[in-house]
């Protein structure tokens, strides 16, 4: 059957059902893990939703890459998806930004009108956190340089470029990890607690993600999915990882700098 117009009528899909009781499962496998100490339900349910994912964007794949009907009609809609994804992302980020400032702007008698609180031992700026801000500065420029290099078609600096993308943010990841483990404070060691990790802490959930959008891209670069003129996938994962880079400039100077 012929189709006479630019748009992409998707197919029925199973995974967008599978992947919300996939979603619901994980869930409540957080909930049992909590309350109940067990993670059985947990873990069971975060190798379906890899499996569900897997098998979701194999298919958006082959839609775009094998069977063209990601037309350019189709990619400038994805595009303000994208945007718009990004920008509910923003908004998100702000609330945390929101709770900091109304928290340590006015601190509260409960927390001795002082911030940060007396018994918080806060990080110091220009040790790890530094660190950090230059590694994940750096993946910027070297995605930068990947997307540059494909555009261009110059698919050995492209490879390179988000091969050591990649490599940053799992670099990132790490020391944030070690950073947790050596905090003198927890989540819940008053308002400071809460929000620094609050924010941190999605934060680096949102680096996880864009380390494997990006990993996802390397993959299909490998793969020769990605042209100079059609390769959005790729340009979405680098403008989701620059947000990721800014949100982090925010978070650097306002809590780890300014706030304490």
């Amino acid at each position: 059957m012929t189709q006479m117009h630019p748009f992409h009528l998707v197919q029925v899909s199973p995974w967008p059902i599978l992947g919300a009781l996939g979603t619901m499962s994980m869930m409540m496998g957080m909930i049992k893990w909590f309350h109940m100490m067990n993670s059985n339900l947990l873990m069971m349910s975060t190798l379906i939703m890899m499996m569900i994912t897997f098998q979701w964007w194999r298919d958006i794949t082959r839609e775009s890459t094998f069977q063209g009907n990601h037309t350019m009609l189709v990619s400038n809609g994805l595009r303000w998806g994208m945007i718009l994804f990004i920008t509910s992302e923003v908004l998100f980020f702000v609330s945390f930004f929101w709770g900091f400032f109304h928290s340590s702007l006015t601190p509260s008698i409960e927390i001795g009108m002082y911030w940060p609180p007396k018994s918080i031992i806060p990080f110091n700026p220009i040790q790890i956190p530094l660190l950090n801000t230059i590694i994940l500065l750096s993946s910027g420029l070297t995605v930068t340089w990947a997307h540059h290099s494909l555009i261009e078609n110059n698919y050995k600096q492209a490879l390179q470029g988000l091969t050591l993308t990649i490599m940053l943010g799992i670099l990132f990841t790490a020391i944030q990890s070690f950073e947790y483990m050596e905090s003198s404070f927890t989540i819940s060691d008053s308002v400071y607690g809460s929000t620094f990790f609050m924010a941190t802490g999605f934060h680096g959930i949102h680096v996880l993600i864009g380390t494997t959008f990006l990993s996802v891209c390397l993959m299909r670069l490998m793969m020769n999915h990605f042209s100079k003129i059609h390769h959005f996938g790729f340009e979405a994962a680098a403008w989701y990882w620059h947000f990721v880079d800014v949100v982090w400039l925010f978070l650097y100077v306002s809590i780890y700098w300014w706030g304490s």
